[in-house]
C-alpha cells in the first residue's frame, strides 16, 4: 500500500510508503533549501527544537549530541502540564549526507526504532528520505495507529517553514 499525502497548498507534501507486513516506513519530502541547511536544521539542537513534533507541543532538549555515539533526549510538553520524553543514540552522522539514529518513546520502553535520514541534493532543493525500521510489524502498525503521520506532517511542514526563515537569515 502506498499512501501519499496530497491535500494542501503550495508546500511540498510528505510521501509515505507503508507496505503491509513490512517492518518499515519510508517518508520522503522535497524542501526548497540546499541540503546543508536541511542537515543543519536536523542536527543543531536549537533548530531541531523549533520544528520536531506536532505543532501543539513545545520541545525541551535535555541532550542532543549529533555525532557518532552521541545521545539525544527531548521532552515534549502539551501546554497542560503533560510531558512525553523520547530518546536515542546517533549511530552515524555524515554531514551533510546522512544521519542514523535510534528512537524510543520513554512511555513505551523497549520498542526501539532505527531511523536513517538521507539528504539528497537537487540543485537548490533537497530530497529528505527517512526510513524508520521497527522491531516488528506490530510495533510499526502501533506507531501508525498512535497518530504518527499527523505528527510527521506537522514536523515536516514546520521544518519547511523554518528553512524559509533560515534562507532569509531570520533563524
Amino acid at each position: 500500500m502506498e499512501d501519499k499525502k496530497t491535500e494542501g497548498s503550495t508546500m511540498s507534501k510528505t510521501e509515505y510508503v507503508i507496505d503491509p507486513g513490512k517492518f518499515d516506513i519510508v517518508m520522503t519530502r522535497v524542501f526548497d533549501a540546499p541540503r546543508e541547511l536541511v542537515f543543519k536544521a536536523y542536527t543543531d539542537p536549537k533548530l531541531f527544537a523549533q520544528w520536531w513534533g506536532p505543532r501543539e507541543y513545545t520541545n525541551r532538549i535535555d541532550k542532543f549530541d549529533a555525532r557518532r555515539g552521541g545521545e539525544w533526549r527531548i521532552v515534549q510538553s502539551d501546554g497542560s502540564g503533560h510531558e512525553f520524553a523520547f530518546r536515542g543514540v546517533h549511530h552515524d552522522v555524515v554531514a551533510p549526507e546522512r544521519t542514523v539514529t535510534t528512537f524510543e518513546f520513554e512511555g513505551v520502553p523497549g520498542h526501539v526504532v532505527l531511523q536513517t535520514a538521507t539528504f539528497e541534493p537537487m540543485g537548490d532543493k533537497t530530497r529528505l528520505v527517512q526510513q524508520a525500521v521497527f522491531q516488528s510489524v506490530e510495533d510499526r502498525d502501533g506507531m501508525i495507529a498512535s497518530g504518527m503521520k499527523r505528527g510527521s506532517d506537522d514536523s515536516m511542514d514546520r521544518l519547511a517553514e523554518l528553512l524559509e526563515k533560515m534562507k532569509a537569515g531570520k533563524a
